[in-house]
């Protein structure tokens, strides 16, 4: 068993409601002529970790900025705690309790760390609960407390991956939209950074929605999986099932039956059974 899978089994968080916190029927997004995601449908349930799989170009990332109003969809409606936010202002979505942590950290460069996390609670007048929510943060990552002072601009990748979390968690979100958090990160900080993401939604109960290329460790942090290929979801299940299902096993995972020989993986065609 893995150390996410340990942290995972081992959370106190209450099961999820059955009910979705998200939900995107049809979804269709392009980019000019060029269309992104055709007919994405999927649901997050409140308080599950709910990955979406695929390769560089898949359209993982274009999901992510459809649901928080980054980009308008052609087609298709999309529900946040049963009211429609389709093509709704990024700001009012924030308001309704949904952040985004998007791919590349995207931090303040020029801006000290508290003044990122200040940045993150900006909807919020309480100043107290404002200085509890920063200790709290620093909490999941001491190592922003040591550099508090400092411009983010100056932080390796991984704290600065630390600080958009971080900087997310400031607006105490029901749902959080997660990126890409492995990208250009080490393993072993990669493996920190998804053991707290486990850590924040099993002690929070924060619902996140994961995109990541790295399946393995996705699939080990979350609960429910979606395939995403050519911009539709091709498969959806429970992680424990995807993790055994033969095309998530050879193309996600590298791992191959004993004995199977010959056949080149680029001429080998995804059932997605």
């Amino acid at each position: 068993m893995s150390a996410i899978l340990a942290v995972n089994n081992a959370g106190t968080a209450a099961v999820a409601d059955p009910q979705p916190l998200l939900k995107l029927q049809n979804v269709e997004s392009a980019y000019g002529p060029i269309k992104a995601i055709r007919g994405v449908s999927l649901q997050v349930r409140r308080g599950e970790i709910a990955a979406v799989l695929g390769s560089n170009g898949a359209g993982k990332t274009t999901i992510l900025k459809t649901i928080s109003g980054i980009i308008d969809p052609r087609k298709g409606t999309i529900e946040f705690q049963g009211q429609d936010i389709t093509a709704r202002d990024p700001a009012a979505i924030v308001r309704r309790g949904l952040m985004h942590v998007p791919e590349g950290r995207e931090v303040f460069a020029l801006l000290s760390v508290h003044d990122n996390l200040l940045m993150g609670a900006y909807t919020s007048s309480d100043t107290d609960a404002v200085a509890r929510d920063i200790e709290t943060v620093y909490g999941y990552f001491p190592i922003l407390k040591e550099r508090a002072a400092q411009d983010a601009g100056l932080l390796s990748g991984g704290q600065q991956q630390m600080l958009a979390i971080s900087r997310a968690l400031m607006a105490n979100p029901e749902l959080i939209l997660l990126d890409e958090p492995s990208l250009g990160l080490s393993p072993k900080l990669t493996k920190e950074i998804f053991e707290i993401v486990v850590r924040i939604n099993r002690e929070r109960g924060t619902t996140i929605l994961l995109v990541e290329q790295n399946a393995n460790m996705a699939l080990n942090a979350s609960d429910y999986g979606y395939v995403l290929e050519n911009g539709r979801i091709v498969m959806e299940d429970s992680c424990e099932r995807l993790r055994e299902k033969d095309d998530i096993k050879e193309f996600y995972l590298g791992m191959k039956d004993e004995g199977v020989r010959g056949e080149r993986r680029w001429k080998k065609k995804k059932t997605w059974r």
